[in-house]
């Protein structure tokens, strides 16, 4: 059930699985393990989500936010690995302050020099802690994307991220064969999540787009304050 609203929030929004996917697999197998599969599969579910969108994938105006976050989620993904899981709470911390500090530069021109700082730091939080509050869907916010190039900037972008953390957990023995068992089963449900998303995406307009995007960031940010 949390893994068929994960896919179908992220493939509507373009962002928001992990904030059901991590926590749940975080409860069932513990944060750093939980973490990881859930990498694995909102890398995997990203796949097909950019293949749903890739006629509204705006490559050049996401290239900088996509290198940005995968360099960000490598320092992450790396720190995940070494570190106690307490010091999540600090990622956590930053996460919400930056978010704040991005949502206050109100000029475009500020806004779009603000977006890859917050590229690198969306990578570096989702790599650390699971996921990266507001701050991906703020960077991707200030290019200034209708709703469809929006969500296929954020299918690329979160495919990236996702993919790098993956490897590095990987690496790290976080991810066994039985978490490439539970990633396949779940292939068919991303499938019928990613298009009855997009379908979703297709008759929300722009209004209901814009509601459905600032509700994915206010639950991320409640998700963060709470711990």
């Amino acid at each position: 059930m949390a893994a068929a609203g994960a896919f179908t929030l992220s493939a509507s929004a373009g962002l928001g699985g992990s904030l059901i996917l991590v926590p749940a697999l975080a409860l069932a197998l513990g944060t750093k393990e939980g973490i990881a599969l859930a990498a694995l599969l909102l890398a995997l579910n990203n796949v097909v989500k950019i293949f749903a969108y890739r006629r509204t994938i705006p490559w050049a105006a996401s290239a900088l936010v996509i290198v940005l976050t995968i360099a960000g989620a490598a320092v992450g993904a790396g720190l995940l690995v070494a570190a106690p899981e307490s010091l999540v709470s600090t990622a956590v911390i930053a996460s919400i302050l930056l978010s704040l500090l991005g949502e206050r530069l109100e000029r475009r021109r500020a806004r779009r020099a603000a977006s890859p700082v917050l590229a690198f730091a969306s990578g570096a939080t989702s790599g650390f802690s699971g996921t990266s509050g507001p701050l991906k869907g703020i960077a991707l916010r200030h290019l200034q994307l209708d709703r469809f190039h929006m969500a296929g900037a954020a299918s690329a972008v979160s495919f990236a991220g996702d993919a790098t953390k993956t490897a590095i957990f990987a690496d790290a023995s976080l991810l066994g064969s039985q978490s490439l068992v539970v990633a396949a089963f779940c292939v068919p449900l991303m499938l019928a999540a990613t298009f009855t998303g997009r379908r979703l995406n297709r008759t929300v307009g722009e209004r209901g787009y814009a509601m459905l995007f600032w509700a994915v960031m206010f639950g991320y940010s409640a998700r963060l304050a709470l711990g």
